[in-house]
């Protein structure tokens, strides 16, 4: 096996089980291995510390496997992907049958990502490891998901710091239909498997929704960055007065549309147009809501990021905390792992000192079970989310 040495004192994160090694940590390679090969990392005395992938294009040079020395091959992956649907079993409702199966590293299984929608399995791979697996991932996943078919979505920007180019595929089973319907809680959802944001749709607001929707009822609800109408069917849903849904995507909008429809649910108010400039707009004409979810894109891919993208979110808050009426919910989200929880809780309450609201934090509001996070693994903790009162204005 090729074999990466490490500089002396560079073991230490490894030795706490974080999977990565970072090229700069790396003294030498031994060999010349391949991007995606298996590789034994050792420290600089010699002691043996995991296997891993290797990829030489990334700043994250390595990426942990297992941490005992034994071999990366098909039966390695079967077990880990049994291991991950098997917990999700135990720990998710019956209300859906839609549900990440596979959570990368806090699966033990790095940039390999597998979402099912009914009897269909898309498949994310997004490092040079997951990347030289493709096939013996794709068959462990049909045999033990019991899918008819596995459809590849590789096309997340990351896969360019690997050195991977984009993937867009039907990887088993039959291409067609390329449009799906899923069902959570009552409510069905058309999935574009093709061309949908990540694998298709966000299933790990799931939880979140239903919280909006227990919340919705009597109100005047602003749904900014709706996509396909997640927050805004739960919001009819749930009885809401009225519900406003924006999206600078047409495409987006047509989709949602169509769930209402599908729904058979009472039509919201459908905006194409830029977020920020139509919140602006909502303020200069005096309109005002009594709940606000806000559920951005990535605005901060990395910690290098996290500086625009705070004036990002701050810009975005301050506007739905003057669109609140006293006593009004903003349920606001982050799914930029570049910023951390405590940041984006002192973004949110510097939004609303400039916007000159009193408010609270009524609750903190995360991913469902199906996307856990590894405590070896706190990057994995993308999606913070805070459900905030306003007690004046």
């Amino acid at each position: 096996m090729h074999k990466l040495i490490l500089k002396p004192g560079r073991e230490k994160s490894l030795k706490r089980r974080h999977p990565w090694v970072f090229s700069g940590a790396v003294a030498k390679v031994q060999g010349q291995p391949g991007p995606g090969e298996t590789v034994a990392i050792g420290s600089a005395t010699g002691e043996f510390l995991a296997v891993a992938a290797y990829s030489p294009r990334s700043q994250i040079v390595a990426r942990v496997w297992a941490w005992e020395d034994r071999a990366i091959d098909g039966a390695f992956f079967s077990r880990r992907i049994e291991r991950a649907v098997e917990q999700r079993r135990t720990v998710l409702d019956t209300e859906t049958d839609a549900m990440r199966l596979v959570h990368g590293e806090s699966d033990g299984l790095p940039g390999v990502v597998a979402d099912r929608y009914g009897d269909t399995v898309v498949l994310q791979l997004t490092s040079a490891g997951a990347e030289r697996w493709r096939e013996v991932i794709a068959d462990a996943l049909l045999e033990v998901s019991g899918a008819s078919r596995i459809w590849e979505r590789s096309d997340a920007e990351v896969r360019a710091l690997e050195g991977l180019t984009p993937v867009i595929a039907a990887l088993r089973g039959a291409r067609e239909p390329t449009r799906i319907a899923i069902s959570e809680q009552g409510l069905q959802f058309e999935i574009d498997l093709e061309h949908g944001h990540k694998t298709g749709f966000y299933l790990d607001q799931r939880d979140n929704r239903r919280r909006v929707r227990t919340l919705a009822r009597g109100r005047d609800v602003l749904d900014g960055f709706c996509y396909s109408g997640g927050f805004a069917l739960n919001a009819l849903a749930g009885g809401a007065k009225s519900v406003t849904a924006v999206d600078s995507s047409a495409d987006a909008l047509a989709l949602a549309r169509g769930n209402a429809e599908l729904n058979k649910l009472a039509q919201a108010e459908w905006l194409e147009g830029d977020v920020f400039q139509l919140l602006r707009r909502f303020r200069d004409q005096g309109r005002n809501f009594d709940l606000v979810v806000l559920d951005p894109p990535k605005f901060a891919p990395t910690a290098a990021h996290a500086g625009k993208a705070a004036r990002a979110y701050k810009d975005i808050n301050l506007l739905a905390f003057k669109l609140l009426r006293p006593g009004g919910l903003l349920a606001t989200f982050s799914c930029s792992g570049g910023v951390s929880a405590d940041l984006f809780q002192k973004i949110i309450a510097g939004a609303a000192l400039d916007a000159g609201a009193d408010a609270q934090i009524i609750d903190r509001l995360g991913p469902g079970a199906d996307h856990p996070v590894a405590l070896n693994f706190p990057e994995g903790d993308y999606l913070k989310g805070l459900l905030c009162r306003v007690t004046s204005q």
